[in-house]
């Protein structure tokens, strides 16, 4: 087992694609002409050196007594076998830090080149539903953009919105350590939530405060962003969808009311006793950011979703540029249906349901799929119901179902299993990935 281990090693050493061979090549010819040099000096020193004690020596050393195609196969097997030595320890030492336990080297590099080479992948959205699926795409690709709504207003983000006037950094935080490189503790540091007791600082995440004083330290909240991207290792990018500061407003119909009532915030819209009719920005009409409008159009797949229908993707896609990117793109275009409703936005939704109210606020023509789960295992919170395509409701695009929801928390996505599907199904449409 260990031979034939050995051999599927050295084959992948020599797969194309791992940018390994070309600098072997390089020191391989480094040290035959360093041999040939110190050939020709040796050489010199034995014809030119009078006859002393150690020219018999020297000659034994050469092995000329044998003949010449021995001794290069000599010299080539031993000088061969130390510069692979050497090579595999260096390698051990240059990616000490990104080895695994029982894990090869060379699959390490692999497995990093192949994410290197991946999709470009925009993920659209906001909440825990983005940073599970970004967390379950960073094992298949290093080339993701998330692109975050900036609407909250509640907890610590509003808190620092109101106080110090930049943009809400919380979702961006989440994204953030989502995509983070296994920087466990950095990770951890960055979602720190400071508890009661702290005074001012009661309730606030530590990557909230970080960001926010970088937006400070660099005058801009875009290179704040990419600066703790850095801190964390980050492969890939998270970008607002707006730099301009909006407030979500929504109409919302309350029981026994036939006028709807006029709430404004993010986090207060779900709270609100009643039927959400419908949101909107205000201001309205906010310019997108231009990156986020050049990743969706040059994306080899756009995801929207998972995530709080009204308050994480809506907003979104309530930038006029954004929607209007999503509908030109030439990307694989997938609306990721929520596993289970989420209480004060879409009780009792079913799949049909979130559609219709994406195409109420935003227009039709926005994707070319919508995946939905078909896992219904396990006990839901109290108020919470599986979200299930309707037989009597026709959708108006393609649907794919797939078991996706997390089994230690049904109401959720499993991230493994999310990725999985997605990329399965970008690969069918356009061939082998990488």
């Amino acid at each position: 087992m260990r031979k034939i281990n050995f051999r599927r090693q050295m084959e992948q050493w020599l797969k194309p694609g791992l940018g390994v061979k070309r600098w072997l090549g390089l020191i391989i010819l480094g040290n035959m002409f360093i041999g040939l040099g110190l050939a020709v000096l040796l050489l010199n020193v034995y014809r030119t050196a009078p006859d002393t004690w150690w020219l018999p020596l020297l000659s034994a050393a050469s092995l000329r007594f044998l003949p010449r195609w021995l001794r290069a196969l000599i010299f080539g097997s031993i000088g061969f076998g130390i510069m692979a030595w050497g090579l595999w320890g260096l390698s051990r030492s240059l990616l000490a830090p990104f080895l695994r336990p029982g894990k090869p080297v060379v699959e390490t590099i692999a497995a990093y080149r192949l994410r290197e080479r991946g999709p470009h992948v925009v993920a659209i959205g906001g909440g825990h539903g983005l940073a599970t699926l970004l967390r379950g795409l960073k094992k298949y690709t290093h080339n993701i953009t998330a692109v975050v709504t900036v609407a909250d207003d509640g907890g610590s983000s509003g808190r620092l919105r109101r106080s110090l006037g930049v943009l809400p950094p919380g979702d961006i935080r989440n994204c953030l350590a989502a995509l983070s490189n296994d920087e466990a503790l950095l990770t951890q540091l960055f979602q720190y939530r400071f508890a009661d007791g702290g005074g001012e600082l009661d309730g606030h995440a530590f990557g909230n405060l970080f960001i926010s004083a970088l937006s400070a330290i660099t005058g801009s909240f875009e290179e704040a962003i990419a600066e703790s991207g850095r801190v964390l290792s980050v492969h890939g990018r998270v970008l607002p969808a707006t730099l301009r500061q909006v407030n979500l407003a929504a109409e919302v119909e309350l029981p026994h009311q036939s006028a709807g009532v006029r709430v404004v915030g993010e986090s207060r819209i779900p709270e609100m006793p009643g039927r959400i009719r419908r949101v909107w920005l205000e201001p309205e009409h906010p310019p997108a950011f231009p990156k986020a409008i050049q990743a969706i159009l040059a994306a080899d797949m756009v995801v929207v979703g998972p995530g709080s229908l009204y308050t994480s993707i809506l907003p979104n896609l309530l930038v006029p540029d954004i929607a209007a990117a999503l509908r030109a793109t030439r990307a694989f275009r997938v609306y990721v249906c929520n596993v289970a409703t989420q209480p004060g936005e879409t009780d009792g939704f079913s799949c049909q349901d979130h559609i219709a109210a994406l195409e109420a606020h935003v227009g039709e023509g926005l994707f070319d799929l919508v995946l939905v789960n078909n896992a219904m295992h396990g006990t839901l919170p109290e108020g919470v119901q599986w979200v299930r395509v309707a037989p009597d409701k026709p959708l108006p695009y393609p649907v794919h179902a797939a078991p996706l929801s997390d089994p230690e928390h049904p109401a959720r996505h499993n991230a493994d299993a999310l990725a999985h599907t997605l990329m399965r199904l970008l690969e069918e449409r356009t061939g082998p990935l990488g």
